[in-house]
């Protein structure tokens, strides 16, 4: 249900899990073990741990902004840390990754003008393109409203 909140936390490098297929209580017990605050739309989840936090909002600018104003430092910059698919870390590639990638790659991409990030667990390629302009514009939009 936070599906698309989870990778925009990515998106600003936060080491974010997200589960499906799982029990309340694993839930819980996930992230107690794993030190996380576990975030959910479920208001009886809610009230069952001490640091499960409920998003209320159904609308992702209205999440981004409850996230924001319960803990300020978080970033609104895009990092390119974090895969925003599997949350692995991100590492800046080689040229024999670029060569490698070929024609999947954009020219500028391909012929380097523009680093280009692998992701360490599942390989997916990342680089700054128009896809990070707009979630770069939308994230500091966001931060300049006012919040919910």
């Amino acid at each position: 249900m936070l599906g698309r909140l989870a990778r925009y936390l990515r998106f600003v490098g936060c080491d974010t899990v997200y589960v499906r297929g799982t029990t309340d209580d694993q839930l819980l017990e996930r992230a107690r073990d794993e030190h996380r605050v576990l975030l959910t739309r479920d208001r009886e989840l809610s009230r069952r741990g001490p640091n499960v936090f409920l998003v209320g909002s159904p609308v992702l600018r209205e999440q981004w902004q409850a996230i924001r104003a319960a803990w300020p430092e978080l970033p609104v910059e895009p990092s390119f840390d974090r895969c925003t698919r599997c949350n692995g870390r991100l590492a800046l590639t080689t040229p024999a990754d670029r060569k490698e990638a070929g024609e999947t790659l954009p020219p500028s991409v391909r012929r380097g003008d523009v680093p280009l990030y692998a992701c360490r667990s599942c390989g997916h390629l990342y680089w700054e393109g128009s896809h990070t302009a707009r979630v770069r514009a939308q994230l500091l939009a966001w931060a300049r409203e006012p919040g919910p």
